[in-house]
């Protein structure tokens, strides 16, 4: 008896794409494990190619012990009766079952058979990958993340809902033989894709079940959803019976949502790919199926899915490839909106087919013609009188948009794609249409579209409608169309799409004719080609020229000459030049280099000090450094690009480095630098040498990083606690240390004397230039960072920003501020309630006019308890963050405010602001005792005295006189 039986089958009806080589590949990774005692049974059908024979005989011929091969019985034919027959004939202490093409990882067999023997569980499980493309890429489906994020043993499989909500166990999992045999496990034999089945069956009868975090089978393909949508509707329906048969109708509902979402809705986005007799036939066969057996109004979906699901129950092809346009475009208005009389908005207009489904969270209703996007559906595209004739109808939403009778005029444009060359052609026709806009135009493109010929052989087109006059709001949008809208030949011509005699600048060896087409993000266009004989001819000798020796060499001779430009431009090459000869360059007296957060901002610390210098009329050289942009730093600085060489030359000759992040760690400081660091911010989680990923890292990287640290000359600090976290996590010694407090936060200390003697309106400008009413309270959110290092990433708001301006938008504008290393991108919200403002350079300007902090693990509440307003803590991943990062103190003991763990007592904490600030005064004052004593409002100056100005020194610690033990 082995260790491992993997049952493969072959050739049966229903069998996912394949064949010898399949088949072959399928075996080849069972014979390769490492663990030995594995072997492949291969069940093949009566109808089996033959091709499919001869290389399942060689395969057993080669490994006669570990490959056996099953014939079935001629009247096995479906895919699940060979499944079964390969069960019976299984003599493995376990059972896996692979479809043919789909390969084990080389140790997967070793990796379940260890977990199955430590967890004495009866069903394994891991990870699976499938193919995405044609190209042949492989990829997890994104639920897997979750489920397998740890390896571990459930008593149940309630215990680990996915299993049996997604597809999980439609591959990459094994039983215990015995256990499939005791509860008599079998394949539903009448049922096409009976895997999507056997799985949650399997969990459900089983007790014990082991879950592996590895990655055990890959290439496993994606179903024809157009093709089998009956039989997955059909696979599904049985699972779900199944969970109420178990009494889990939660489960069941759960299940019916991912089915939606992991094969409703990616059959919806082929529409635009498919012909449109295919589209009719899927769109009728989806009705057939969807019909009775489940439920197209499932609120958990997204809206623009529901509207996707509940078009294709409807068998409405036309609507359903309006919706897979609004899928891949959710910021496009791809069909006539309904805004109903309690202001909820349904997709489709008042004489749509249906209920309406509820979009009103696309927020739509809150851009107007000139600002929305609007879909522009291509109608007709043909030829008429030798010129392109074209026909579309321009979707409005129906809250906005030119009334009826309203004046317009168009605009049908192309532009050369990468460039700016464009040709506009007169509208010949334009009018209302209910809830749209028809239009129509002639273009004359062989004469008036004259493209040089080379990099401007592909035109994107356009449509621009104005209403009410020239200085009427405008809309500008591209031309949409499904991939099969230009493929029909006209009367006129034999073959092919519609196509113009093209002459470029260069003459018609260039290219000889326009041939319209759709591109592959549904886009109509125009591109030059060559289709007479002598244009033909000019790009085959091109192409030859191109590619023939001589021309290979030149072309390898350029390449190598860029990869050396290139690796001049590098980082690689700029450090050693920078440490071993720019850091030899003579001082130049008085140069500052100045640098916020790497870069990316003119703001905080650094930016105080720079003021303050000016204000003082020191005789200093600033010079900022920016990325990537250098928008919003002053016009009148000299600024730098980080990593150029400017950058390393100013570096290499400043007198003074001001920062507050860290200067790049592999360049060295000049011995004639004085380098302070500012630094961005109080901790509560570990930093530096206290943090894991830090003390985990091998010995070098510490030592870079300590090398680092080690060019600080002065480091400024806030409160002892940053003498007690900082500063001992960094290794700082206590003479580089400054107790003056930010710079930053002086323009805080004045904002709330202000307050307190004048009140708080008039309010900054920048509340004017961000529009916040004054009769409205501000929120800002500012979460933390939550990555590591690399580059900036997306991120996920914890905070529901959309009900947020439904419960709160009258009274309340939130203000939204995500990391600098990070971006997130804001739903559209009533106007006034939501404003982003991640761009904005320096946030203590955003703090001054704020009313109420929301933060989770941020340094911004420290900063902020200077103002004496209520500060907010969102933390719902408390416990799991501070495990993983560690923490210096108790949040919930400590918090300036109240600590909420989910968005319902976020929102209480909110309503009930008044009792809670009461609450809280004298925690949040305590919490400036400790954390920001030496904040007093003088902190650029005092630094600007004790390092810049002149007769200053190095040794600046003894000018700073603040008393330790002083409170402000």
């Amino acid at each position: 008896m082995s260790d491992f039986s993997c049952v493969i089958t072959g050739a049966g009806d229903g069998e996912g794409p394949g064949g010898a080589d399949a088949l072959r590949a399928s075996v080849e990774s069972v014979l390769g494990q490492s663990l030995r005692g594995a072997e492949a049974v291969v069940v093949l059908a009566a109808t089996a190619a033959p091709a499919v024979r001869t290389a399942a005989r060689a395969l057993a011929d080669r490994a006669p012990g570990r490959v056996r091969l099953i014939r079935a019985d001629p009247a096995v034919r479906t895919t699940g009766a060979l499944r079964n027959a390969g069960l019976d004939a299984a003599d493995g202490r376990y059972v896996l079952v692979l479809a043919t093409g789909e390969r084990l990882q080389l140790h997967a067999c070793r990796n379940l058979w260890q977990a199955g023997e430590r967890s004495r569980a009866d069903l394994i499980a891991g990870r699976w990958s499938r193919i995405t493309d044609e190209g042949g890429k492989e990829r997890e489906p994104s639920w897997q993340g979750e489920l397998y994020a740890r390896s571990r043993t459930l008593s149940r499989f309630t215990e680990a809902p996915e299993l049996v909500v997604r597809d999980a166990l439609v591959t990459g999992f094994c039983l215990r033989r015995e256990a499939a045999r005791r509860h008599g496990l079998r394949y539903e034999e009448d049922l096409a894709h009976g895997e999507i089945l056997f799985g949650p069956l399997a969990a459900a009868a089983v007790g014990r079940i082991a879950l592996v975090r590895r990655l055990i089978v890959t290439g496993r393909a994606v179903p024809d959803r157009a093709r089998d949508l009956a039989a997955l509707v059909e696979a599904h329906r049985r699972v779900a019976n199944t969970l109420l048969a178990h009494g889990l109708p939660e489960l069941c509902e759960e299940r019916e949502k991912a089915f939606a979402r992991d094969h409703l809705v990616p059959l919806a986005r082929t529409f635009p790919q498919l012909p449109a007799a295919r589209r009719d036939r899927v769109a009728a066969a989806a009705a057939r199926a969807l019909t009775g057996s489940f439920r197209s109004d499932l609120p958990g979906l997204p809206p623009l899915e529901r509207v996707a699901v509940s078009l294709l129950a409807r068998g409405d092809a036309e609507g359903v490839l309006t919706a897979a346009y609004a899928l891949s475009r959710p910021a496009t208005v791809c069909a006539p909106l309904t805004t109903g009389t309690d202001s909820r908005v349904t997709w489709g207009g008042e004489e749509s087919e249906g209920p309406g489904v509820d979009v009103t969270e696309l927020g739509h209703q809150y851009r107007a013609f000139g600002d929305a996007r609007l879909m522009n559906r291509l109608t007709r595209a043909t030829v008429e009188r030798g010129r392109l004739l074209l026909e579309g109808r321009l979707v409005l939403p129906g809250h906005s948009g030119p009334a009826p009778g309203t004046p317009l005029a168009a605009t049908l444009e192309f532009r050369a794609r990468g460039g700016a060359r464009a040709v506009a052609f007169p509208v010949d026709e334009v009018r209302h249409d209910g809830d749209g806009i028809i239009w129509r135009a002639r273009a004359d493109v062989s004469r008036r579209l004259r493209p040089v010929g080379v990099r401007d052989t592909a035109w994107d087109a356009r449509l621009t409608v104005t209403a009410g006059g020239p200085d009427g709001p405008r809309s500008v949008s591209d031309l949409f169309a499904p991939q099969d809208q230009v493929a029909i030949a006209p009367q006129d011509q034999k073959e092919g799409a519609p196509r113009f005699a093209a002459r470029p600048r260069l003459g018609r060896l260039a290219g000889d004719t326009w041939e319209p087409y759709i591109t592959l993000k549904d886009h109509f266009a125009l591109r030059l080609t060559a289709r007479r004989r002598p244009a033909r001819t000019t790009h085959r000798l091109v192409r030859y020229a191109t590619r023939f020796r001589p021309t290979r060499k030149a072309k390898l001779l350029v390449r190598s000459l860029r990869k050396r430009l290139d690796r001049y431009r590098s980082r690689g090459f700029k450090v050693p030049v920078y440490n071993t000869w720019l850091t030899r360059l003579p001082v130049r007296r008085g140069a500052v280099v100045l640098e916020s957060h790497m870069g990316t901002c003119y703001g905080d610390s650094p930016r105080a000090l720079y003021e303050e210098i000016r204000r003082q009329g020191l005789k200093l050289h600033a010079t900022w450094s920016y990325d990537p942009s250098p928008a919003g730093f002053p016009d009148d600085a000299r600024l730098v690009r980080r990593w150029s060489w400017r950058y390393l030359w100013a570096l290499a000759r400043a007198e003074y480095w001001v920062d507050n992040q860290g200067f790049p760690q592999q360049l060295h400081k000049p011995r004639h630098t004085t380098y302070l660091q500012t630094w961005h911010g109080s901790a509560y989680k570990r930093m530096g040498f206290d943090e894991t990923r830090v003390r985990l890292q091998n010995a070098p990287g510490r030592e870079r990083l300590q090398r680092a640290v080690d060019r600080f000359d002065h480091f400024l600090v806030r409160s002892e606690h940053d003498v007690n976290t900082l500063a001992r996590a960094y290794r700082l010694p206590e003479e580089r240390l400054l107790r003056t407090g930010y710079p930053r936060n002086d323009a805080l200390i004045a904002e709330r004397t202000r307050s307190e003697t004048e009140g708080r309106l008039p309010r900054p400008p920048l509340a004017g230039a961000l529009g916040l009413d004054d009769h409205k309270k501000t929120v800002l959110y500012a979460p933390t960072f939550r990555g590591g290092p690399g580059k900036q990433r997306r991120a996920r708001l914890l905070l529901d920003v959309r009900e947020f301006a439904e419960r709160f938008g009258d009274t309340h504008t939130l203000l939204v501020r995500a990391h600098y290393l990070e971006s997130a991108r804001l739903p559209l919200c009533p106007p006034g309630t939501v404003v982003d403002v991640s761009r904005h350079h320096d946030v203590s300007e955003l703090l001054a006019l704020t009313d109420v902090l929301i933060t989770d693990y941020s340094s911004i509440m420290f900063d902020f308890a200077l103002l004496d307003r209520p500060v907010v803590l969102y933390a719902p991943d408390l416990q799991a963050y501070a495990a993983e990062r560690g923490s210096y103190f108790d949040l919930r003991e400590e918090a300036p405010g109240p600590v909420t763990a989910t968005q319902e007592e976020l929102f209480a904490a909110l309503a009930e602001l008044k009792k809670s600030d009461t609450r809280y005064a004298d925690r949040r004052r305590a919490f400036v005792r400790r954390f920001g004593p030496y904040d007093r409002g003088d902190a650029a100056r005092r630094i600007v005295a004790a390092v810049f100005a002149p007769g200053s020194s190095r040794d600046a610690r003894h000018t700073i006189d603040h008393d330790r033990g002083a409170g402000r």
